[in-house]
């Protein structure tokens, strides 16, 4: 199933609930409670910030050792013995996989876990390599947040070959899960869009024109954040206009010389919706360079939530910034306990991120609910 049809199996309470500030301590799809993983990046992250399962469609048969292509060993992961390795797909020069990597360590020291771990730095083929070397380093079982869904066919193809479980977080790979992978843990990329466009709705009375900031082409969190934000806006708000379109690959510097670039071309902009708080950054500088005002005269709309965002929204130079909560470890170790114990792991595991809102910006930054 694809993130825009959970959207779709996803009732509109539950979809409201998956987007509410105040997520409480994480649970696995079984519903045992984990432990929060350290802070990172000067955010305390309480109780309160870690993942927590939202509601879902109705469950199906979990997958299992036993299940999982055909069968594969039973393992102990927590026996000081088992490899398990961690393949990160970006710089954690970016808060969101700074956060994501500290939390799934944390944990795996927590729980007395022996931990590889290699870091893409955004080249999936260097990824694809990174994992190959893990498994010949010894690894059992892979916790891997892909680069994009499709280019990790290699890897996948060798774990599987080898009877090596993969866990998916954060991003999707091509593939079946119970197959190809075990699951996917992560956000529902489509609902965060359309929370993001019915905040630009609000904030601007539904007119204006709009530039959006698309994150790198060929993952799942690409293409569900831009059909999410443009069905929105479609449905609800048809004087909100979206007059450019342009990718800045997540990325900062990418998202100012972008946006440079969209307001020379489109002088009359009033909104940007930025796909990430990377190049919502960068696009409030490109507006401040062009002599405007972010939040009065250019209205934006972040999805990721980290702790500069956040602020900008108390601040007024950001609307509203949706969460995509990274703090991964808790969840996909308990998610990989529960493959091995026979309870099983659902194939789509969707969590709950908060909503930054000028209401709730400041008790969150106080909160430690933001990284």
């Amino acid at each position: 199933m694809n993130a825009i049809s959970l959207r779709r199996a996803l009732p509109a309470a539950a979809l409201v609930a998956a987007l509410s500030l105040g997520a409480s301590a994480c649970t696995n799809a079984g519903n045992a409670t984990t432990t929060g993983a350290t802070a990172t990046g000067g955010a305390t992250n309480s109780a309160a910030a870690q993942q927590t399962v939202a509601a879902s469609a109705p469950a199906t048969a979990g997958c299992t050792y036993q299940t999982y292509a055909g069968g594969v060993p039973k393992l102990d992961i927590t026996d000081g013995r088992t490899v398990v390795g961690f393949s990160q797909s970006e710089s954690t020069s970016n808060p969101f996989r700074a956060t994501e990597t500290a939390s799934i360590t944390a944990q795996a020291k927590t729980l007395g876990v022996k931990l590889i771990q290699r870091n893409a730095n955004a080249d999936v083929n260097a990824q694809n390599s990174q994992i190959e070397d893990m498994i010949a380093q010894g690894a059992k079982v892979l916790i891997v947040a892909p680069e994009n869904s499709a280019g990790l066919g290699p890897a996948l193809a060798e774990a599987k070959a080898k009877r090596i479980p993969v866990l998916t977080i954060d991003r999707t790979a091509n593939g079946t899960a119970c197959s190809d992978f075990i699951a996917f843990i992560g956000s529902n990329f489509y609902g965060q869009a359309q929370i993001a466009a019915d905040d630009l709705g609000a904030a601007t009375g539904g007119k204006g024109q709009v530039a959006v900031l698309s994150g790198t082409p060929g993952n799942n969190v690409s293409t569900d954040r831009t059909n999410g934000f443009n069905a929105e806006i479609a449905a609800k708000f048809p004087g909100l206009k979206v007059v450019a379109s342009q990718t800045a690959n997540f990325d900062e510097t990418d998202g100012q010389t972008v946006m440079e670039q969209l307001l020379q071309a489109h002088p009359d902009i009033t909104a940007v919706y930025a796909e990430n708080d990377e190049m919502a950054l960068g696009a409030i500088q490109a507006i401040k360079s062009a002599g405007k005002t972010p939040g009065k005269d250019v209205k934006i709309v972040s999805i990721d939530g980290t702790q500069q965002c956040v602020q900008d929204v108390a601040d007024g130079q950001l609307v509203a910034d949706v969460e995509t909560n990274p703090r991964f470890g808790p969840l996909a170790f308990q998610s990989l306990i529960g493959f091995y114990s026979g309870t099983g792991v659902q194939p789509n595991v969707i969590i709950k991120d908060n909503h930054f809102t000028p209401a709730n910006a400041a008790q969150a930054l106080s909160g430690g609910l933001v990284y």
